[in-house]
């Protein structure tokens, strides 16, 4: 079993080196065009608050949050928390990533589906996440197929939330950049330098969803061996 265990390692070794790309290339990115500044000198906080206003979503807040590019829309709280990074920076970098928040918002606002589908994974992707390996190396141990299914199948909830995030953040970048055109808070130029910072950072969800994919290669492969 555990000569299985190792070698399945395979499955998830490719995934990781194009997550620590992704992970690298929008650092870079964004710091490359948090140099850049707008023209019209809006903070992207300003910026965030403009989009919700027009959008109708004047009832959610701004809020400032500790590190560099945590930021998050929260729909529990009504509230788009930008990161220390990003809140008061007036470059084209941090007002790409506040209008991507702001587009999530809207994404709640339109009952947009696969933001629907993402919710309702989180507790079984959160859970699977965390107990897949433990149980399905229990069930191995303890010879018990059942509980090694349930840990492949709780994995796939995983893989399922990983799918559906994508076109939620694609989707959410895509509004973004239409909304900053729109209202021409960015020139041109400026709005393809904020389309570079957030080409990069769906990119971690590609390599996120890839590496999502690599770990239940995995347990199946422990599985299959096992089993065999």
């Amino acid at each position: 079993m555990f000569s299985g265990y190792y070698s399945s390692y395979i499955y998830v070794l490719i995934p990781l080196v194009i997550s620590i790309w992704a992970s690298s290339k929008v650092n870079s990115t964004f710091n490359r065009y948090s140099k850049v500044f707008s023209a019209r000198n809006l903070t992207a906080a300003q910026v965030t608050r403009m989009i919700l206003d027009n959008a109708g979503l004047r009832h959610i807040g701004i809020e400032r949050v500790n590190g560099n590019l945590t930021d998050h829309y929260d729909p529990k709280g009504n509230v788009i928390r930008l990161s220390d990074t990003v809140y008061d920076s007036t470059s084209v970098a941090a007002i790409g990533v506040a209008a991507h928040e702001a587009g999530h918002a809207q994404q709640y606002r339109d009952g947009y589906l696969p933001i629907k589908i993402r919710t309702l994974l989180v507790p079984i992707a959160n859970l699977g996440s965390q107990m897949a390996m433990p149980l399905l190396i229990l069930g191995l141990v303890l010879s018990f197929a059942g509980l090694v299914d349930f840990a492949i199948w709780l994995y796939v909830a995983v893989v399922a939330f990983s799918l559906v995030t994508l076109p939620v953040e694609f989707n959410a970048s895509s509004r973004a950049i239409k909304t900053l055109e729109a209202y021409d808070i960015l020139s041109d130029e400026e709005n393809k330098s904020a389309k570079k910072v957030l080409s990069a950072a769906a990119m971690t969800y590609v390599a996120s969803t890839l590496a999502a994919i690599g770990t239940l290669l995995r347990l199946l492969a422990i599985s299959g061996r096992r089993r065999d």
